[in-house]
């Protein structure tokens, strides 16, 4: 049976794609981004592709804005209008990763959506990404706090980059949340070194998700 999850992250620039990447590629899950601002040249859902199996699938984003802004502003200047209603999952037997843009609390629009009531709207878990920096513990907080107070399903957090057992530890004792895989720093960052980390985690990770989706079943 399929499942789909949403990817989400404390902030920007936490490594949400690199996730997405990963887990469609232990998952065997197919790919959405419903916004993507800037970059057009170079789209989250390419990256993702690049390393995936002959029957992955990356569907289109839903809309694509010109400028590198949170979308509510990015929009306006394209002159879009974004309603969470106006997002629909794409239909597909496999499962299904969802990629969000930002935080959960990035604005969409001027109404007072934002990426959490998006996530409100499609009804799918969650998945946490988060990365160590100086306010990463209290931002992993808020954002646990945002998802929990809305009851949407979470099914665990996902570190990336250098490992601090002791904000980990701090994390996973606040939230009561699993930890569903820790992508380090991958150096060199290439396709070649994504992949290798998935043929050594792979399983591991596909065995954690499996899991968190029979408990919230």
């Amino acid at each position: 049976m399929s499942a789909k999850i949403f990817i989400t992250g404390i902030g920007t620039d936490v490594g949400k794609t690199l996730v997405s990447k990963v887990l469609c590629r232990v998952w065997s899950a197919d790919y959405w981004k419903p916004m993507q601002s800037g970059e057009l040249h170079a789209l989250d859902s390419l990256k993702v592709a690049s390393i995936q199996a002959e029957n992955f699938r990356a569907f289109p984003e839903q809309f694509l804005l010109s400028q590198p802004l949170s979308p509510h502003a990015a929009a306006e200047i394209d002159g879009i209008s974004l309603k969470v209603t106006d997002f629909k999952l794409p239909e597909t037997d496999r499962n299904l990763i969802v990629e969000g843009a930002g935080g959960l609390l990035v604005p969409i629009n001027s109404d007072g959506d934002t990426i959490l009531t998006l996530i409100e709207q499609l009804k799918i878990p969650v998945a946490l990404v988060s990365r160590h920096y100086l306010g990463s513990i209290n931002h992993t907080l808020l954002s646990v706090k945002a998802l929990k107070s809305q009851q949407i399903p979470i099914l665990g957090i996902i570190f990336v980059g250098e490992a601090l057992p002791g904000t980990e530890e701090v994390i996973i004792k606040h939230t009561n949340l699993p930890v569903l895989a820790k992508i380090p720093i991958l150096e060199p960052f290439t396709d070649e070194t994504i992949e290798a980390y998935c043929e050594t985690y792979g399983e591991e990770i596909y065995l954690n998700l499996t899991h968190e989706l029979e408990r919230i079943r």
